[in-house]
């Protein structure tokens, strides 16, 4: 049965470092861009677990973001509008996106529930045809 993989993903000053524990194995890997990235991570993964004969897709991955990395990949969220919807002080939620300052644990859920809210509510569009 294959693991479940959950890549972290930071954003650093020259592009993405991306990293797993995975039964005792060590993933590693970075690119210049997220794009970039998610093939480095895919390559990785999949050389990890090549003598095993899993071959991972990127819907099998789990990604979790630091916020840096969230919002420069979804860049489709509008984080002033984010600030606005969540209650939070649209100069603040921008320091954390630019890591200047690091949110606690509790607003970083704040902000987690926020665009999981709003991911729930794209999901149940409907377009008139």
């Amino acid at each position: 049965m294959k693991p479940k993989i959950k890549i972290t993903i930071i954003k650093e000053d020259t592009g993405y470092n991306a990293t797993a524990l995975v039964n005792e194995n060590f993933i590693s890997t970075e690119a210049e861009t997220f794009e970039h990235l998610k093939e480095m991570i895919l390559e990785a993964v999949n050389t990890t677990f090549e003598d095993k004969n899993f071959v991972y897709t990127e819907d099998e991955i789990q990604f979790e973001y630091d916020l840096e990395s969230f919002f420069a990949f979804y860049r489709v969220i509008n984080a002033k509008a984010l600030s606005q919807r969540i209650g939070m002080n649209q100069s603040l939620l921008a320091q954390y996106i630019k890591g200047i300052k690091k949110p606690s644990a509790a607003q970083t859920r704040r902000i987690l529930k926020g665009v999981q809210q709003i991911g729930r509510e794209l999901t149940e569009v409907q377009f008139l045809l």
